[in-house]
């Protein structure tokens, strides 16, 4: 069992919209402002810019070595931004989407030789048979450098349909719950996060790919080492079970370690070091609880699930994640970057401080004077950081060291 660090007492708190968005809504105007800011003090400075405005809820963001940036709209869109500058016209063709609720255009992902085979992966919400059915599926295809995509088709349809007819709908909407990042090993095998879908239990059904992890190979095959291939009863493709919406997955370079960033009910959300073949306990256990008030089932721990490295209570609606090992913050290597979402208790990032043994030693809160639903963070080649806001009228915002007064 992982050190547990807390983050203050459970507290009631109301049940999230449909969808568990907990507190998502259209934002009518621009609420960010122009910029430039700084915060922060001493050589703890740090100067915030926007990049570029113009982007509907962005979801994922993708660094291209001639320094360009891919940004995925999650309404539909996959967008490229040129030296600061946002193309109007959107990449394409894109397969079909069920851009409804928390589905869409999600996370991108660039092959670890794009510079040789220009490969691009993006998760999306997948319709199926029926209004309202849908999956998180993985497409890749060829990029031009311009606007054309090409050889495209799924890698992976993930066997998590929800919604739509002859299914409970008790269950709560099909339109969230996706998860749905990708993160590339160093040997080239890919992660994909999956959401429950709003139905917790099949999070603990081994023949379902509803709320796991997944690993594959670049083309979608099955890696002959996953910790359940051959074994009766599961998905060959499971790398770890028993998650509830992880919305941000990350490799940690300075060890190759994988962490993961996970949505938690009321309270409860977590950052889980993930560890192949793994349980990590949804909804067995949860450090939250139900939105009636009530301990999920088996209590906050259970014998045999893994418990979060750190969790938050109240929850922050935890998204994107990402690891600092970059020069421009020396202070910060090593550092976790996460978004936060929640309109009462987050509209941040959050550095998440380790010890040299690996052990969660502090926290600080960034830029929650900007008022933004952080969807994603993550470092740039440039050794900058860069973040998306998740709103209508959404940016992408670039983070790097302050000019010493």
């Amino acid at each position: 069992m992982a050190k547990q660090t807390p983050a203050g007492a459970a507290a009631p708190q109301q049940a999230p919209p449909a969808g568990r968005g907990r507190g998502r809504g259209p934002v009518a105007t621009d609420t960010l402002g122009d910029g430039p800011w700084d915060f922060g003090v001493g050589a703890g400075r740090f100067h915030v810019s926007v990049l570029t405005k113009g982007v509907d809820h962005p979801w994922g963001i993708a660094f291209v070595p001639d320094g360009s940036l891919l940004v995925t709209e999650r309404p539909g869109r996959l967008r490229v931004v040129r030296n600061g500058v946002l193309d109007p016209t959107p990449i394409g063709p894109l397969p079909q989407m069920l851009a409804t609720g928390l589905g869409g255009m999600l996370d991108v992902a660039l092959h670890p030789q794009f510079a040789r085979n220009r490969l691009i992966y993006f998760a999306y919400s997948k319709p199926g048979e029926g209004q309202g059915n849908a999956t998180t599926a993985v497409y890749r295809a060829r990029w031009d450098g311009g606007s054309t995509l090409a050889d495209g088709r799924d890698i992976l349809v993930a066997d998590a349909y929800w919604g739509g007819p002859g299914t409970d709908q008790s269950r709560g909407p099909a339109s969230g719950s996706y998860g749905a990042r990708l993160a590339f090993d160093s040997a080239g095998l890919l992660y994909v996060s999956l959401g429950d879908r709003n139905y917790g239990p099949k999070a603990q059904d081994p023949n379902s790919h509803i709320g796991k992890i997944l690993r594959i190979t670049d083309d979608g095959g099955v890696p002959a080492d996953n910790p359940f291939v051959g074994r009766a009863g599961y998905k060959p493709e499971i790398w770890t079970l028993g998650h509830r919406n992880p919305l941000g997955l990350a490799f940690n370079d300075a060890d190759g370690k994988l962490w993961s960033t996970e949505e938690g009910p009321q309270g409860g959300d977590e950052l889980n070091l993930i560890v192949k073949g793994k349980n990590y306990g949804w909804p067995e256990v949860s450090l939250g609880r139900n939105y009636d008030g009530t301990i999920v089932r088996r209590g906050f721990t259970a014998p045999g699930f893994e418990e979060p490295v750190v969790y938050w209570v109240p929850a922050i609606a935890v998204s994107g994640l990402s690891f600092y090992n970059g020069d421009k913050f020396p202070a910060w290597k090593g550092n976790a970057l996460v978004g936060a979402m929640r309109n009462n208790t987050g509209k941040h990032i959050q550095r998440v401080m380790f010890n040299a043994k690996g052990d969660p030693v502090g926290r600080e809160i960034l830029i929650p004077e900007l008022k933004q639903r952080i969807r994603e963070v993550r470092p740039g080649l440039d050794g900058n950081i860069y973040a998306l806001t998740d709103e209508t009228f959404g940016a992408v915002l670039k983070i790097e060291p302050a000019a010493q007064p």
